[in-house]
């Protein structure tokens, strides 16, 4: 059985705990969360959580919101940089290992137990062959699976930060708007966090309307636009909300089934973050799915594919162990 320190560390905030794993199953104790703005890195932040549990590892393993090379990550949406050797030399561990959070995810899928997860469509076929793993959040993560003919394989991938590519007239208008903010439009742009304020403020300036005094509030007292954005369309208190959220909907589908196309995920497409986590009832109402199958000629091989929500948050953490321990 192998002890090691996990982390998960996204845009915003940051998951530890202590893992016990003998490579399969996976045990979390000392679990914490901390909000990444009350740290300058993550150095600092570890040694909070030290202070605050008292725990210590010879191994660490951290999955993070960014792409590794040479054993170091600068995080896409967070001004830190990480560096496995460093952290080893700074806190005295045997061993660091650095992943991407959305690889984690993949490598903790064979972790989760059946209520884990929430089924959205069960597919129709034999859930045989490779995966993929599609997260909004903070930004936009994308991870495959491959399968040998007897185990699958995790890797990363960036596809988040793929060309947008609208559909219809009003994405027209959408991806002009965007252009004139951001030069080039990813599809993390639109399906994220940050996606979902920019949709919203898109649609004020389109439809002409403007944010109700409520609302504001609501922003200012969370601090979390995308958050009281959702919930406002949730409530059915706010037209604009509620339509933000629909495009939003349709368009996390119709990328999630881009990403299954160029997979072959006929082993099943798994939405992880916490939008869809935080979001579970919109996301079973069906316009995710109606942007999922929305492929022409390709729809009759979507609808054989499974997709599932990840219930669990402690996903890449499980998924950090695992990815040590059968190193």
């Amino acid at each position: 059985m192998m002890r090691l320190l996990v982390g998960d560390i996204g845009g915003t905030k940051t998951a530890l705990g202590i893992a016990q794993t003998d490579g399969e199953t996976v045990t979390i104790t000392a679990f914490r969360y901390y909000s990444n703005s009350a740290f300058d890195s993550l150095e600092q932040l570890l040694h909070r959580y030290c202070e605050d549990t008292g725990a210590s590892c010879h191994f660490a393993s951290f999955a993070v919101a960014g792409p590794i090379q040479e054993r170091s990550c600068e995080i896409t949406n967070l001004p830190w940089v990480m560096n496995a050797d460093n952290l080893e030399t700074s806190f005295g561990f045997s061993g660091v290992y650095l992943l991407n959070d959305l690889e984690a995810v993949a490598w903790g899928l064979a972790a989760l137990k059946p209520d884990d997860l929430a089924v959205l469509h069960p597919g129709a076929g034999a859930g045989i062959g490779n995966a993929c793993v599609v997260a909004a959040g903070t930004g936009l993560g994308q991870a495959g699976l491959y399968w040998d003919g007897l185990r699958h394989h995790p890797f990363a991938t960036e596809g988040g930060h793929a060309d947008f590519a609208p559909t219809d007239e009003l994405e027209f208008a959408l991806l002009k708007h965007l252009q004139t903010r951001f030069g080039r439009v990813s599809w993390e742009r639109v399906v994220s966090g940050m996606g979902i304020v920019n949709l919203y403020e898109f649609l004020l300036i389109h439809r002409c309307s403007v944010t109700p005094v409520w609302l504001k509030k609501a922003i200012e007292d969370g601090g979390d636009a995308a958050a009281a954005i959702a919930q406002a369309a949730a409530d059915q208190r706010c037209p604009i909300c509620i339509e933000t959220m629909q495009c939003f909907l349709r368009l996390y589908g119709r990328e999630a089934g881009n990403m299954a196309l160029k997979h072959m995920a006929v082993g099943g497409v798994f939405l992880g973050g916490g939008i869809a986590l935080k979001n579970l009832a919109a996301m079973q109402h069906g316009l995710f799915l109606d942007g999922f199958f929305d492929k022409g000629r390709m729809t009759p091989l979507l609808r054989q594919m499974s997709v599932q929500v990840i219930l669990q948050p402690q996903t890449p953490l499980l998924g950090a162990a695992r990815f040590v321990a059968l190193q």
